[in-house]
């Protein structure tokens, strides 16, 4: 099995929808994403070093080196249709990978999905402040919504949790020093109605991060609508819908994908949440 995935990739149940998580969080980030997604989509969610079942592993920080590794790890399973949702730091780790894919004429994801992040293209002034080395542990957990806002077992781990994200958060920062180029497939960029951190005319920025069609579409929610049903909805029913431009292939089938495949893999490998993200909605979580 792939270092970099959660579950394991099951041949025959539709397009693989690669899902990558946002600063502090992991894999589980995507834990209810199987059921809601619908039919004819199979979720892989992928795992960064340094959390979770792999919390042992040194993080990374330096982006060429993770997509290189992404490359490495994923590289066999992307021959077939695919597809790749990111979420905030996750949606420019999925640009830059498949950004690499396409420079070195590889096959592009037919549907590049990104949520709650700012084009890559622009300045991030709040990666700049919340990486300041004098910058407490105390108010970068405040800026997360506070000690209410962490999931239970991470609130005697703070010292982990602080040391995870900020190694996330600089490589979201790596991640956004290369140039911008226009990706050979479609782009959907969610952008949160309630959002505190990223507002939707910075999330339309990432028109110029593709040269097919692309679409800003507003959802409920505030930073962390990662969790809820309405964006895994909308991206399976946008992989339903359109077939490939890049090869004229048609839309996806409905074929039935195996939830309970990936609920066991989810829960047997990691029965205690990993994930610094808050889980109440609402709080002002660092922007990665």
């Amino acid at each position: 099995m792939q270092r970099y995935l959660a579950v394991r990739p099951v041949s025959g149940t539709g397009i693989r929808l690669f899902c990558f998580h946002h600063a502090g969080a992991g894999a589980l980030a995507f834990a209810g994403w199987q059921r809601r997604v619908g039919p004819g989509v199979s979720v892989l969610p992928v795992r960064l070093p340094g959390r979770e079942t792999r919390r042992r592993e040194d993080r990374i920080t330096d982006g060429a080196r993770l997509v290189e590794e992404l490359q490495n790890d994923l590289g066999p399973l992307l021959d077939e249709p695919h597809a790749f949702y990111g979420h905030s730091m996750g949606a420019l780790v999925a640009y830059r990978f498949a950004q690499h894919r396409a420079r070195t004429g590889q096959r592009p994801p037919r549907l590049l999905s990104v949520g709650a992040c700012s084009a890559p293209q622009l300045p991030a002034p709040l990666l700049q402040t919340l990486l300041r080395p004098e910058l407490p542990d105390e108010e970068l957990i405040l800026s997360l919504g506070g000690h209410d806002s962490i999931p239970a077992p991470l609130r005697n781990r703070i010292g982990w949790l602080t040391a995870t994200l900020r190694a996330d958060l600089t490589l979201a920062q790596d991640l956004r020093q290369a140039p911008v180029t226009g990706l050979p497939c479609p782009l959907d960029a969610y952008a949160g109605e309630a959002d505190p951190l990223v507002p939707a005319t910075e999330v339309r920025a990432w028109k110029h991060c593709t040269t097919h069609r692309f679409r800003l579409r507003p959802v409920r929610g505030t930073h962390f609508f990662v969790r809820g049903r309405d964006v895994p909805r909308a991206v399976g029913e946008a992989l339903r819908s359109a077939g490939d431009p890049t090869t004229g292939a048609a839309a996806v089938p409905t074929e039935t994908p195996r939830p309970d495949l990936a609920r066991a893999d989810l829960a047997r490998q990691d029965t205690t949440r990993h994930d610094a993200a808050p889980h109440r909605a609402g709080p002002r979580p660092a922007h990665g």
